[in-house]
């Protein structure tokens, strides 16, 4: 190992012992899993490293010129990779294919999620062996697709194709979305319950655990306080009773999740009949990585915790969100409360796999993550972000959009062979016991 690679891997042990050292010292068992996931290939290093991405966004690659003070002020994602997108029935009852995964979402320089994404797909395309060429070529389709639908809504929407549905999909999106319709919640019961004595009861095994008495009763306690932040004009997509039947503790639930208490409840539906039944999740929230690279007291002071700032970045991205989406606090930490949804699907890029496919697949995501960048600003309901973002990013792109976009291509190749090495790097290093508390 040279000089250079010797440095990256203390930068790397840094940077994840910050990000995640007070977590691996609770649970370093999840962190052992969630490592021996991120060590299977680049791309799985790439998704559980948003933190050192953005540590090198400050750092090597903390040029950008089209950023400014209201293009480097805008709710973003946080962690836009290839697979953080899928299925979800909206509000008004409608399958959409958008972005999925609130969890890192914050405001920060709209650039950061382009990168993200775009970087994701150099490794993406690299693992289906694509030449560079082709790579350079989806990048460019995504970003193109991405600034026509931005201009679109920026002009007044008459010409934005809108959200990504059964009416206007096709192709692989449009598979996707009809897979997810052929789910119900009678299935998703049968996964995760069992009937006993006529009562409907989670099963238990496979990272789902009994409660005790005590933790019940604080668990339904905080659950009591979720329901007061829910949006009252969300309430007739409720039509659910909130008796809780039981409560399940879950671990090793994502890979992002490591190390991080999640509980299952279950609810009465609104009949007796136990088809009905619902089932809603309350997880820990945690510190978005990018937050740690962004100095904005107005910003951080904005939330009462991290469940708070989860929740209502997921209202202020996804337009028309579950109904049951909302925030409570556990134990002093801060949760994220919604609805295991029946209708959640995600894209299986294992299917696709040739670059005209994967062009029209990044060309409909370049879209969503337009909408999804114009939704929360001035004419939201949220005044973190009180100026039309559409209209900034536009602005400060057509100032030399060939630029922007070769910037991104640029982008994209470069940190893919920096994510490849840091991969690599990652591997010695945990294989060899050079992570501190594992």
């Amino acid at each position: 190992m040279n000089h250079s690679a010797d440095q990256r891997s203390a930068h790397i042990v840094d940077v994840l012992t910050e990000e995640f050292g007070a977590s691996m010292a609770l649970d370093p068992a999840a962190f052992r899993r969630k490592f021996r996931k991120m060590a299977a290939s680049p791309f799985a290093f790439y998704r559980g490293s948003a933190s050192l991405f953005y540590a090198d966004q400050v750092g090597d690659f903390a040029d950008d010129r089209f950023l400014d003070d209201r293009t480097g002020r805008v709710w973003i994602h946080g962690d836009l990779h290839a697979e953080n997108f899928g299925t979800y029935m909206n509000a008004s009852g409608q399958l959409v294919f958008n972005v999925n995964d609130f969890d890192e979402a914050y405001v920060g320089p709209f650039s950061w999620d382009l990168k993200r994404l775009a970087a994701s797909v150099a490794l993406l395309g690299y693992a289906k062996a694509l030449s560079d060429r082709a790579i350079s070529d989806l990048v460019t389709g995504f970003a193109q697709s991405y600034l026509t639908e931005l201009r679109a809504i920026a002009a007044g929407g008459d010409d934005a194709i809108g959200s990504i549905t059964l009416d206007n999909a096709d192709g692989v999106l449009r598979r996707v979305l009809q897979q997810a319709r052929l789910n119900t919640r009678v299935d998703l019961l049968a996964t995760q319950t069992t009937i006993d004595n006529y009562e409907r009861r989670f099963s238990l095994g496979d990272g789902v655990f009994e409660v005790d008495a005590e933790t019940r009763e604080r668990v339904c306690a905080a659950f009591e306080d979720y329901l007061g932040t829910l949006p009252a004009s969300s309430a007739q997509f409720r039509p659910v009773a909130t008796h809780i039947k039981d409560v399940v503790l879950r671990k090793g639930v994502g890979i992002g999740s490591a190390g991080l208490p999640s509980y299952n409840l279950l609810l009465e539906g609104h009949t007796e009949a136990l088809e009905n039944d619902v089932v809603i999740y309350m997880k820990q929230a945690q510190v978005p990585a990018v937050a740690r690279h962004i100095a904005d007291e107005s910003v951080a002071g904005y939330f009462q915790h991290q469940g708070h700032r989860t929740a209502e970045s997921q209202r202020a991205l996804q337009a028309h969100a579950d109904p049951w989406l909302g925030f409570t606090e556990l134990d002093g930490a801060g949760q994220l409360v919604a609805e295991v949804s029946p209708y959640a699907a995600d894209l299986d890029w294992a299917d696709v796999n040739e670059p005209e496919e994967l062009a029209g697949v990044l060309a409909d995501l370049g879209r969503a993550v337009a909408r999804m960048h114009s939704v929360a600003d001035d004419e939201s309901s949220h005044d973190l972000v009180d100026y039309s973002t559409e209209e900034a990013i536009v602005a400060a792109v057509d100032t030399d959009e060939a630029g922007f976009v070769a910037h991104l291509v640029d982008f994209a190749h470069a940190y893919g062979v920096r994510a490849r090495q840091d991969h690599q790097l990652f591997v010695d290093l945990f294989r060899n016991g050079r992570l501190p508390g594992l």
